[in-house]
């Protein structure tokens, strides 16, 4: 489908941002996938993989 293809490439952008800011994809998208939910709307952009902290469990 359309919406699926759309969802797709979104992640694949993640991945491939994430790889060219030498971030293991994996371990980002499971730390953030995590975070989502509960974080600042205002601080969305600290979730990007060029900004991204791990979080400290």
């Amino acid at each position: 489908s359309h919406e699926g293809a759309k969802r797709a490439a979104m992640i694949y952008t993640l991945v491939a941002t994430a790889k060219l800011h030498h971030v293991e994809p994996y371990e980002y998208l499971k730390d953030i996938l995590s975070r989502i939910p509960d974080y600042p709307h205002h601080k969305i952009a600290d979730l990007l993989p060029q900004s991204w902290t791990p979080k400290k469990y």
